[in-house]
């Protein structure tokens, strides 16, 4: 298994990945592209020490941005929404103490 640190990239912290974490115990990663659902559960399960009951992903593809006169386009990302187990948590803030 490669270090969960060559697997997992961020977390994705939106309004709607709050959401998913509050009501459904999900959190959402930015992965490295190319790696299983297994080396994914296998990561978080280390980097967090959590158990994972799911795995889903998806390719993000890139979206046309325009600044004035310029355009671009946004990066291809590879999330990673993963399910904890009931009863788990992630602390992705750390603590207020």
């Amino acid at each position: 298994m490669k270090d969960y640190r060559d697997v997992i990239i961020r977390p994705i912290i939106t309004e709607a990945t709050m959401k998913m974490m509050a009501e459904d115990n999900k959190v959402t990663f930015e992965v490295v592209k190319g790696v299983s659902k297994i080396e994914i559960a296998k990561a978080v399960e280390a980097a967090f020490n959590v158990e994972v009951v799911k795995v889903n992903t998806m390719n993000c593809k890139p979206k046309t941005k325009r600044v004035g006169r310029y355009v671009g386009k946004t990066s291809v990302v590879h999330k990673a929404i993963v399910k904890i187990k009931e009863g788990q948590t992630i602390e992705l803030f750390g603590s207020e103490e």
